[in-house]
């Protein structure tokens, strides 16, 4: 079977060396959490703690501000960010126009391969009271400037929509192969029995990317508080830091900054936790309604 399959397992090998090296054998500095870290006496000469470190940051009044905050900006996206994938791949998949499908295609992939930095550069251009083009807009129509880069109101709505913008599109990708496989004899026997474009749609595609769709809540899930460090951390100021403050800009800001190392080691292992629970609990919830699940 091995040889018949060669290439097959070589091609295999790549993937499987990057999860070892990255994945798998730093999974040992979870320990980092149990120990009270000091750099001169090393990883296995420095004393162990137990739970000290769980018990100190469970007991900060930071805590729940950082739950709320996580929570309510993942969940933003979740409500928001997750489905729309869904929809333009739906739509990108009507278009009968392969070149004009294409260019769309296109279009709306670039987002997704600039950095967070450059995102945020126009991001501030847009919103700035200072020529920015959306307050010259409002003042356009008899409104006053908006103060959005440093407004408390204004911060989640800008988090989730750079999200929208940067990732809808890549998104789309696993969707247009998931509808790529649909039997198109399918539709031709549901136009047969006078099916429109709307009952074909609620009928046969979502029926059929159901499975590839319930497979990409659930990974999200196991990553609900892991929103990300570098495009809150850019967008973080003193005025809207109360509510955009999370998990991770506050293991950045308290682990590398202050080196508080186990400390910080302990807040991730949390956060990773909450997430190894999300997704044993959905994936239960998938198979309990006849998906198939992640494993």
């Amino acid at each position: 079977m091995v040889r018949m399959d060669y290439w097959l397992y070589l091609m295999l090998l790549p993937g499987l060396l990057y999860f070892l090296v990255f994945k798998y054998i730093p999974m040992w500095g979870v320990l980092l959490a149990f120990k009270d870290y000091q750099p001169f006496s090393g990883f296995w000469g420095s004393p162990w703690v137990g739970f000290k470190h769980f018990e100190r940051f469970f007991t900060d009044p930071s805590f729940w501000i950082l739950f709320r905050n996580t929570f309510i900006i993942a969940f933003y996206n979740l409500v928001f960010f997750f489905p729309l994938p869904i929809i333009v791949a739906l739509m990108l998949n009507e278009i009968k126009n392969e070149t004009f499908k294409r260019l769309a295609q296109t279009f709306i992939y670039v987002p997704h391969f600039f950095s967070w930095v450059v995102i945020s550069g126009i991001t501030y251009i847009m919103l700035t009271t200072e020529g920015g083009i959306v307050n010259q807009v409002i003042e356009f129509f008899g409104g006053e400037k908006i103060n959005f880069l440093l407004s408390e109101n204004w911060f989640r709505t800008i988090i989730t929509s750079q999200a929208i913008w940067k990732e809808t599109g890549w998104g789309t990708i696993i969707f247009l192969a998931a509808l790529a496989g649909v039997d198109p004899s399918l539709y031709e026997a549901a136009r047969m029995d006078g099916a429109n474009r709307f009952k074909q749609l609620l009928h046969i595609t979502l029926p059929a990317i159901r499975s590839t769709i319930v497979i990409l809540l659930i990974l999200r899930l196991g990553n609900f508080l892991h929103l990300g460090f570098e495009q809150i951390y850019l967008m973080l100021n003193g005025m809207n830091r109360d509510v955009g403050e999370i998990f991770d800009t506050y293991i950045y800001t308290n682990g590398i900054q202050r080196g508080l190392f186990s400390y910080t080691t302990a807040v991730g292992l949390f956060n990773s936790l909450v997430g190894l629970v999300l997704i044993v609990i959905s994936n239960k919830l998938a198979k309990k309604f006849g998906e198939e699940g992640v494993y």
